[in-house]
């Protein structure tokens, strides 16, 4: 399983991979760039950082922005506010987020400086607002299990996946436990995936590659070497969605480092013999 470098990007921040099943079209986007990519395409040039997106029911666009929700019609790249994080503090912004299989989207905030631990979980159903989790430091990878009764979540800085029992009907979380615990060695775990086997995906920041887990036991499965080292973010797509997309970045990265992972900020694509659980849209 070899990755294959789609677009040498060189993108900032790469981040948020999305598929969408109906068009057969990858959503991404470069955060710190403000830009959103469909494919090897740019899609927009946006006024403000994108943290995520996912497809909407009504072929539009679901944008997490800074601190709003943002509805985006991808041919004229009109936007429509429907709603805002009131609560959050200017240092913040919305990170990773993706829908729930309800059609709920999930998004997470973070500390602009990766400092403090003010960030929040939220839940937005298309007319409210709920905040699920507070006090998180870096709000990254979401998952679910294949018979969505759990979801998985990253908080980067404690290197830990928790997994929390999920009410698909409600959209609450609760009984939060550790399910895998990252390694120093292997590096942070950042954006997040699952398959039909109900295993998850990870891509590791600072790692140069995408790690497997079972989070029924804890246990690493496979690791994936790719040739960037802030590997980001991963999902699954393809027409029979057995192909891992791969985003990265070049943030943080320094000459010599540079110099070892020239493709870091690329999209890549690895070929698997796993099916990926589909990217769910957002709306009922």
């Amino acid at each position: 399983m070899q990755p294959e470098l789609i677009l040498d990007a060189k993108a900032t921040l790469g981040e948020g991979p999305a598929w969408d099943l109906k068009t057969q079209t990858l959503y991404w986007v470069d955060i710190l760039e403000k830009r959103i990519y469909a494919g090897t395409e740019l899609l927009a040039q946006m006024d403000d950082m994108i943290g995520c997106l996912a497809p909407r029911k009504n072929g539009n666009l679901l944008l997490g922005k800074r601190a709003s929700f943002v509805d985006l019609e991808p041919a004229s790249t009109q936007q429509t506010v429907l709603a805002t994080l009131g609560a959050e503090l200017p240092t913040n912004r919305l990170n990773d987020g993706k829908c729930d299989p309800a059609g709920r989207f999930l998004a997470g905030t973070m500390d602009m400086n990766e400092k403090a631990a003010s960030g929040a979980l939220y839940s937005f159903d298309g007319e409210k607002v709920a905040r699920l989790l507070d006090g998180i430091r870096i709000s990254n990878g979401l998952a679910w299990s294949p018979d969505h009764k759990t979801f998985y979540y990253i908080d980067t800085p404690t290197r830990e996946v928790k997994a929390f029992d999920y009410d698909l009907t409600a959209g609450t979380i609760a009984n939060p436990r550790v399910a895998i615990r990252v390694p120093e060695s292997l590096g942070w775990p950042d954006g997040m995936t699952s398959d039909t086997a109900g295993n998850l995906w990870i891509a590791m920041w600072g790692g140069a590659q995408i790690t497997n887990w079972n989070p029924n036991t804890g246990s690493l499965l496979e690791k994936i070497s790719v040739p960037a080292l802030q590997t980001s973010s991963c999902v699954f797509g393809g027409k029979d969605m057995n192909e891992l997309y791969v985003t990265s970045a070049r943030l943080g990265m320094n000459e010599t480092d540079l110099k070892k992972y020239p493709l870091s900020g690329g999209l890549f694509k690895i070929k698997t013999n796993i099916e990926g659980l589909r990217t769910f849209e957002f709306g009922k």
